[in-house]
């Protein structure tokens, strides 16, 4: 046996006897109904009796395991459709409470990361971290030409602890997938390889600073976000220098208060920045708890967000953001039969299932929440149930949402703290609704136009070539069928190119409409007489 397996193998013990000692093989044995499983759910928990509710002893053999685990659990709280509800809201109690490790470890890591001596590097380096998690720990440090800067630090051994707990966690989805009744349906292999990925990537230091070079780039335009400068000549793998971010922590809202800072502004202004990173960027910070947000109290920048910590970032495709801006939008119109449609259309569910059977689980889940004030909905409760109702349809979990679902419920969780009377609904309606029109209305046709114009350019010269070739290869009724199907992609691009020049042609005269009627106000045609 290699040292790796040994290893495993120690490990794993010791996991089993955490788990024992906490009982959460009772907890996870109670989820199957195979007899032969209850059976042995009685036989393991004979004569052993346990202190706290089932979701306070399994949050506490997951801190007891470890800062893998701790992560681990952070994401199965946001997975509501895989655990109960006591279970879930247990979890989301997990906290990265890692101390730190020793200083001289800390400037060692530094100095070979970067290929000097502290001294050289920085005018002054603070020794004792101001932040430590279960990744990397944050020092600050003044470099030579004066500007103050944050320097992180991966915590050293990561890697082989990251790839032992994973290679175990890989077997158990496995075991799960092949022993549970939902395990298809809810991809635990798929949900443990996305976890793996995203652990992966925070290990990455290199990854972590190109992400915030993006998000500081999109939200430029959007003054109620700082996000901090990274200093590329002081960046490697294993260690990253940025721009040091002073603020108050968003949890202290008395000294935000003091400060002058608009607490019910901030709410909304967080809902802002989820759906501008989410449907315009398609690319969303992912872990946007209360530890990775401060508050800035500068004069020039009070009441902009802060954040932090850019290792998990989500992103969206098109297709994605299409799909869930419509779903959005449904919801909010009570359009329950076109939310059916949407999860068929996607193939979330077999597409024998009959629409109104679906459009009437779905009324029944949004209805009683619509029936409050909309400051008193919570989409974590509706995404709660729908997650439940899921079950019945066979809804496939779509793991590349893990992600998202998470930050939107970290997203409602903070903003309800900072103002009870947020309505989360109403806030982000106008905007998706915006975003829709830009999509799919005539701004959108435009922005499609323009993008599809160079490959008309190219394509239309070509077009009698491609005719003569695809007509010289077929013969007969095909050859037919493929001049047919030419000339009607044809008329189809005749068609586009005219409504583009109606649209020019409109804009254009417009435009000399209102230049026209400019001349005339400034020779006084147009003014009181």
């Amino acid at each position: 046996m290699g040292g790796s397996s040994v290893r495993q193998f120690l490990r794993l013990v010791r996991i089993a006897l955490t788990l024992l000692r906490f009982g959460v093989d009772d907890i996870a044995l109670s989820g199957f109904r195979q007899p032969w499983v209850r059976l042995l759910a009685r036989l393991v928990t004979l004569g052993r009796r346990f202190d706290g509710t089932r979701g306070e002893r399994l949050r506490m053999a997951l801190e007891r395991l470890g800062p893998i685990f701790v992560k681990f659990g952070q994401v199965l709280s946001t997975r509501r459709d895989l655990v109960p509800t006591d279970i879930a809201d247990e979890l989301s109690k997990l906290q990265d409470r890692v101390p730190p490790f020793p200083s001289a470890q800390s400037v060692a890591l530094i100095e070979k990361a970067l290929g000097r001596p502290v001294a050289e590097l920085f005018d002054t380096f603070d020794p004792n971290p101001v932040a430590s998690a279960s990744i990397a720990q944050v020092h600050f440090a003044t470099l030579k030409d004066g500007r103050e800067v944050a320097v992180k630090v991966l915590r050293p051994g990561m890697l082989r602890a990251i790839e032992d707990d994973m290679a175990l966690l890989h077997r158990l989805a496995v075991w799960v997938e092949r022993v549970s009744s939902d395990g298809k349906r809810l991809k635990p292999r798929e949900v443990v390889a996305e976890f793996d990925t995203y652990l992966h990537d925070e290990l990455d230091l290199v990854r972590e600073a190109a992400n915030a070079a993006q998000l500081r780039r999109n939200m430029q335009g959007l003054d109620i976000i700082l996000i901090p400068e990274m200093m590329w000549d002081y960046c490697r793998d294993n260690v990253i220098v940025m721009e040091r971010m002073k603020g108050v922590p968003i949890s202290q809202m008395d000294r935000l208060r003091e400060a002058g800072v608009d607490i019910k502004k901030l709410a909304r202004d967080g809902v802002t920045i989820f759906f501008t990173q989410v449907f315009r960027d398609g690319f969303f910070h992912a872990d946007m708890h209360p530890g990775n947000i401060m508050v800035s109290v500068e004069p020039a920048t009070l009441g902009r967000y802060i954040a932090l910590d850019f290792g998990i970032i989500g992103t969206l495709t098109e297709v994605d953001k299409d799909y869930l801006a419509q779903n959005f939008i449904a919801f909010f119109r009570r359009d329950y039969k076109r939310v059916a449609e949407l999860h068929i259309e996607s193939g979330w569910v077999p597409a024998d299932t009959k629409v109104n059977e679906l459009e009437g689980a779905i009324r029944a889940v949004c209805e009683p929440h619509f029936d409050r004030p909309l400051k008193d909905i919570s989409l974590g409760q509706v995404l709660m149930r729908l997650f439940q109702t899921s079950r019945r349809f066979n809804v496939e979990i779509q793991p590349q949402l893990v992600l998202l679902q998470k930050t939107l419920l970290n997203i409602e969780g903070l903003g309800r703290e900072l103002d009870p009377d947020l309505d989360l609904w109403s806030t982000a309606k106008p905007f998706l609704e915006r975003w829709m029109n830009e999509q799919i209305g005539w701004r959108g046709f435009l922005a499609a136009l323009k993008a599809e114009a160079p490959r008309y350019a190219h394509m239309l010269p070509e077009l009698p070539r491609l005719v003569h070739q695809s007509l010289s290869r077929g013969g007969g009724a095909p050859r037919e069928a493929i001049l047919l199907e030419m000339l009607a992609e044809q008329k189809r691009t005749n068609r586009m190119l005219r409504a583009a020049m109606w649209v020019a042609g409109g804009f254009f005269l417009g435009l000399l409409a209102a230049q026209w009627f400019m001349a005339l106000h400034e020779q006084g045609f147009g003014g009181p007489g």
